[in-house]
C-alpha cells in the first residue's frame, strides 16, 4: 500500500511530495497440519495462518538454512550448556526479536518458564493485526 502526500497550496513543488511504503505480508497460506500428520490440507488465512507463521518463525534456527533471509528464525544453539537464569533472560529476548521482525506481529507478552531435566520450556502469548494467539509453547532442549 502507498500512500502519497500532496503540500497544500495552488503552487505544487514535486521537492515537497513524500510517498510512503508500507508492505503487508500476506497471509492466505497452505495449511499444514502440524498437530496431527503434518500434512499439507487446503489453505488457511489471517489467525491460523499467524499461528502457523509462528510455529515456523520458532522452530527455524536462524542463518541455518540458505532458502530462508538472515531476519529469519530464532537462535537457540548457543544456548545449549548455559545457565538456566542466563537462558530465562536470553530466550525471551530472541523470541521478541524473532516473532517482531514479521509487521503482522505487534506484540509478545506473558512469558512463563519452567524447566526439567535442563529442557526449558516457555509459554507466551503473541498479539497479530488478525488478534491474539494464545499459549504458544516452545521447548529448548539440553539447556544445562
Amino acid at each position: 500500500m502507498s500512500v502519497t502526500t500532496l503540500p497544500d497550496g495552488p503552487d505544487l513543488d514535486l521537492a515537497s511530495v513524500t510517498t510512503e511504503s508500507q508492505t503487508i505480508e500476506p497471509s492466505l497460506t497452505y495449511h499444514i497440519r502440524y498437530d496431527t500428520d503434518g500434512q499439507i490440507r487446503g489453505y488457511c488465512d489471517e489467525l491460523e495462518a499467524m499461528k502457523q507463521a509462528i510455529y515456523k518463525i520458532i522452530n527455524t534456527e536462524r542463518y541455518q538454512y540458505i532458502i530462508y533471509s538472515w531476519n529469519y528464525g530464532i537462535e537457540l544453539r548457543d544456548l545449549f550448556g548455559q545457565p538456566i537464569p542466563f537462558v530465562y533472560a536470553e530466550v525471551q529476548r530472541r523470541i521478541e526479536e524473532a516473532l517482531l521482525q514479521d509487521d503482522r506481529i505487534t506484540a509478545v507478552t506473558d512469558f512463563e518458564f519452567s524447566n526439567n531435566d535442563g529442557d526449558v520450556a516457555v509459554h507466551f502469548n503473541v498479539s497479530t493485526i488478525y488478534g491474539d494467539v494464545t499459549d504458544v509453547k516452545k521447548v529448548v532442549y539440553g539447556v544445562v
